[in-house]
């Protein structure tokens, strides 16, 4: 495992975003382990979300593209952070933009977008925090390709959780996969946080016990992608 990948998921638990207990889903499904990008609140932890943000976009997609895309609410501010980030480590000027909930209907930047403007041949790389159902993508593609004519290069979050999407056979990054022709991938799986976080060997010892470790592999026999 790549050592930013180890470091974003110690870096989860340490500002509290990653948590293990038991919880009840906006799909109803009741989950050992929650996470909430919302729970990202200083300088410092956004500054070093968006630098993980950017080395796995860097690491899947490469540095070719021109805007990053971020779903309102959540997005907004990934977008930003990565650009940022983009910027400070690889030396690229990437720019950003958001969809609004509400369409504003005055002022020089009337409509339903905000930050930089989509134009024709515009190459865009999406930010999500974790898709489930993938609800959201569904609801975002259609307003940035309508926008402009642009190409989706990706889309990236920061949690595959790995689980079944609405079709109930292949993960939710799957579907949107095989739906829209564009590759996801995620900072880093539900398989490799559990691979650290259960480990007696790591420092601190394991985040994850027998007893929550029981309970996600339950969770997952029961959620998770059967093998064919």
């Amino acid at each position: 495992m790549e050592t930013y990948k180890r470091e974003f998921i110690e870096f989860m638990v340490e500002s509290d975003v990653l948590k293990f207990g038991d919880f009840t889903l906006k799909s109803g499904r009741k989950s050992p382990f929650f996470m909430n990008a919302g729970a990202y609140v200083t300088g410092e932890q956004l500054k070093r979300l968006g630098e993980y943000y950017a080395r796995a976009i860097n690491d899947n997609f490469g540095l070719d593209f021109d805007v990053l895309f971020g779903p309102a609410y959540k997005g907004i501010p990934l977008s930003v952070v990565t650009a940022i980030a983009i910027h400070d480590l690889y030396g690229k000027e990437v720019r950003y933009c958001s969809n609004r909930k509400e369409v504003k209907d005055h002022g020089a930047d009337a409509g339903n977008l905000l930050g930089a403007e989509l134009k024709d041949g515009d190459r865009v790389v999406m930010v999500e925090d974790v898709t489930t159902s993938g609800k959201s993508i569904d609801e975002t593609y259609p307003i940035v390709t309508g926008a402009a004519n642009v190409e989706i290069k990706g889309l990236i979050v920061s949690l595959n959780r790995m689980e079944v999407g609405k079709g109930g056979v292949v993960t939710a990054q799957q579907e949107v996969q095989e739906k829209y022709g564009f590759p996801v991938a995620s900072i880093v799986s539900m398989a490799e946080v559990v691979e650290l976080l259960s480990d007696p060997a790591r420092e601190g010892g394991p985040v994850i016990d027998e007893a929550m470790k029981a309970a996600i592999d339950a969770y997952y026999e029961q959620y998770g992608v059967k093998q064919q």
